[in-house]
């Protein structure tokens, strides 16, 4: 396995792989790297001679300094995870690499709509950090395929679109979310959770599922069951932040010609925000 930081062995890594033939895949990661992140890496390998993944923790995507300077940074384990599951190359550039003239200067991809809605309502610029991110690294690496996890739903919509819109030539390749045997939706943010918080974190998964099973059956009334969840979620202990059912598509509300309905959920457990979301059918 090659550990790459410079941008430019990177290119000629890559373009001389694709000179002999080779086709890659691409996993990009904040590192901190747990088994939801393996399964990402093994679904590329699926699909691929060679598989490229990426470690770096992207400022332009957090809003918070204090939790970019906190962000778990793990890199020799990373690497070692890396290396036992055969990944052939990772990158890990450091900041000054990326975004040698600064972030103020730095030309960003904003896809419109889906960015600032949901997650990004609450996290102002946080997609746009992604989606110029993502974009430069697509550049770096030149992927064929690259692989992202269905538990970032609005990231994965976002990069789907950004993706057809641009006219890159990349597949994604969405994949479902692992989870722990407890039902917990796996996450970096799961080693924040004490011993006690952590019994109570499958709830999230369960009250989603509720929810989800509701939605199918009378979407129209999606106000009052999301309030019956939230209400569910602080009994066990949580402190809602937010949950939507929106078109799993536009990601806008649900509508007469929504075959699909999105549960989005998002709540604090102590200190700790965790995510999950569920796609269902609607009955027509």
């Amino acid at each position: 396995m090659q550990v790459i930081k410079d941008p430019t062995l990177l290119r000629s890594e890559i373009k001389k792989l694709k000179q002999q033939g080779a086709q890659v895949s691409f996993v990009p990661t904040m590192g901190n790297l747990h088994q939801g992140h393996l399964t990402l890496v093994q679904e590329a390998q699926q699909h691929t001679d060679i598989s490229v993944v990426s470690i770096f923790v992207n400022p332009m995507q957090f809003n918070n300094q204090s939790d970019l300077d906190n962000y778990p940074k793990t890199l020799a384990e990373d690497c070692a995870k890396l290396e036992q599951a055969g990944v052939d190359i990772v990158f890990t550039p450091s900041a000054n690499v990326i975004y040698p003239n600064g972030l103020n200067t730095q030309t960003f991809i904003e896809v419109p709509g889906m960015s600032d809605c949901l997650e990004g309502e609450l996290r102002p610029g946080h997609f746009r950090g992604v989606s110029t991110i993502v974009t430069k690294l697509f550049n770096l690496v030149q992927p064929d395929v690259a692989c992202f996890g269905e538990k970032d739903f609005q990231q994965l919509s976002i990069i789907q679109k950004m993706v057809t819109d641009l006219a890159m030539p990349i597949r994604i390749i969405p994949v479902a979310t692992v989870r722990e045997a407890s039902g917990l939706a796996m996450s970096s943010r799961n080693g924040k959770l004490s011993a006690g918080e952590k019994s109570i974190a499958p709830k999230l998964a369960e009250v989603m599922n509720d929810l989800g099973n509701n939605v199918q059956v009378s979407s129209e009334n999606c106000q009052q069951l999301i309030q019956d969840a939230s209400q569910a979620l602080d009994q066990f202990g949580f402190k809602t932040d937010k949950i939507h059912v929106v078109d799993p598509i536009t990601l806008a509300p649900l509508n007469a010609a929504s075959q699909k309905a999105v549960v989005l959920m998002a709540a604090f457990l102590g200190e700790t925000r965790l995510i999950d979301n569920l796609v269902v059918n609607l009955r027509q």
